[in-house]
């Protein structure tokens, strides 16, 4: 009697929470009629009335009195109607939420990068993407690639825009550009541009740097490293445009991505400084987190940017 008692319960909790017989109800209710509540659901009358008797049994209670043209709600049902009707409000709210999110009229992008890489490599794509995708939300979060790596491994942000290599067995990383680092000085040390400097030389002079524990910064001091050089920074600085500004003024010398002070050494403002030893280019990688889907937002997004990006073209 007792496993009986048991059967019937769950088997009565399963006949509750049928949503399609709720659905029936609530546009029973509505249309206060079997038939027109049939043909707004697409659905048979007898498949409505079926509906409406085993919530009945299962209540123990009547919900609808019938008439003669129709049906009308008793109290019990009122009750009930009570609740569902916000609950299918909500539904139908979450549906059109997600339909949005198909269309791209709604949802975030969530992008983490260096100020750098974010002016000089994200901001075009963000700029057509944004005119393509007006009310998605743009959500951009700055720091240096260790920086980026923990939000995105905390959930934070959809992916990074990082310097590589990345080794992390959580996340994918995919070559997105190759970029060229190089010494630049301003009018004050232009003269140093007329010969290759060796990595001694370069370390007696005032250095620029972006701070410590940026993977530029690291990257800069093992290639002075490989040569034997031991080298600080004369004046540590948080941003790229920043090491520009100070290296045009006569600060010192500071090491810089190319590409991202072109109109600098075409105006002359900046001279960039020849080494003896090369230095070697590296990666810009996109990092996506391998157990997180991406939004759709996202998706739309990566592929904006790997139209602009032939090197990641050729990695996928």
């Amino acid at each position: 009697m007792k496993f009986q008692f048991l059967y019937n319960d769950i088997e009565r909790i399963y006949i509750m929470i049928n949503l399609e017989w709720y659905r029936i109800f609530y546009h029973t209710a509505k249309a206060g009629n079997l038939t027109k509540a049939a043909q707004e659901l697409y659905i048979t009358q007898p498949s409505v009335s079926y509906a409406i008797k085993q919530m009945e049994e299962t209540f123990g209670v009547k919900l609808f009195h019938r008439q003669s043209k129709g049906v009308k709600l008793t109290v019990e049902g009122q009750a009930l109607l009570e609740y569902v009707e916000p609950s299918f409000s909500l539904l139908d709210a979450g549906e059109a939420k997600i339909n949005n999110l198909k269309r791209l009229t709604g949802g975030e992008l969530r992008v983490g990068a260096s100020d750098s890489l974010l002016k000089h490599m994200l901001l075009p794509h963000l700029d057509s993407f944004h005119a393509d995708y007006p009310d998605i939300h743009i959500r951009l979060s700055h720091g240096k690639t260790p920086d980026i790596v923990h939000r995105l491994k905390e959930g934070h942000i959809d992916f990074g825009i990082v310097h590589m290599p990345i080794a992390d067995p959580m996340l994918e990383v995919t070559a997105l550009s190759v970029i060229q680092d190089c010494f630049v000085a301003g009018k004050a040390y232009k003269e140093l541009g007329e010969q290759p400097l060796t990595a001694e030389k370069l370390g007696t002079l005032p250095l620029l740097l972006l701070s410590q524990g940026s993977s530029t910064r690291r990257f800069v001091e093992q290639w002075f490293a490989g040569q034997g050089v031991a080298v600080e920074a004369d004046i540590e600085l948080g941003s790229i445009d920043l090491l520009v500004e100070f290296a045009r003024r006569g600060f010192g010398i500071a090491f810089v991505t190319r590409s991202f002070v072109q109109d600098e050494l075409a105006a002359g403002s900046l001279t960039e400084l020849r080494t003896t030893e090369p230095v070697p280019s590296r990666s810009v990688g996109i990092t996506i987190r391998k157990d997180m889907p991406l939004s759709l937002a996202a998706s739309q997004f990566l592929m904006t940017l790997r139209s602009g990006f032939p090197a990641w073209n050729a990695a996928r």
